[in-house]
């Protein structure tokens, strides 16, 4: 009996490894530029959440900063669907999910400048 319990636990935890060890990743590389006119946003930030089935924001996430040629970096992104926000001083906020199926993936980012507002009082 006790032998047949511990190999039973054994045969669990093997299962589990064996789950965990297939999640696939994806190195997902970014590039933010001016819509305007295609040049390269420094310093913006990217920040990524993973969601779930049902469309709702999962915890945990990360956030990156564009280098001097507007690129950042996630080396190991789990498959799935990824939220994307893009946040540039003098710039609209960007946001977008993506489904991540593939080992590797470049998303570029045009970045609008604010619109003016419409008022009846002008």
């Amino acid at each position: 009996m006790r032998r047949s319990i511990i190999l039973l636990s054994a045969l669990f935890a093997f299962a589990l490894l064996a789950a965990a060890g297939d999640k696939q990743y994806c190195e997902v590389n970014f590039v933010v530029v001016k819509d305007a006119n295609g040049k390269p946003i420094k310093y913006a930030s990217v920040v990524l959440h993973p969601v779930d089935e049902h469309g709702h924001q999962e915890r945990g996430g990360m956030q990156l900063k564009t280098d001097s040629d507007g690129k950042a970096s996630a080396p190991s992104i789990p498959y799935g669907k990824l939220r994307v926000q893009v946040i540039a001083s003098g710039y609209q906020t960007y946001g977008e999910d993506y489904n991540i199926t593939e080992p590797a993936k470049e998303i570029m980012i045009k970045l609008k400048r604010p619109q003016d507002q419409y008022s009846i009082y002008k």
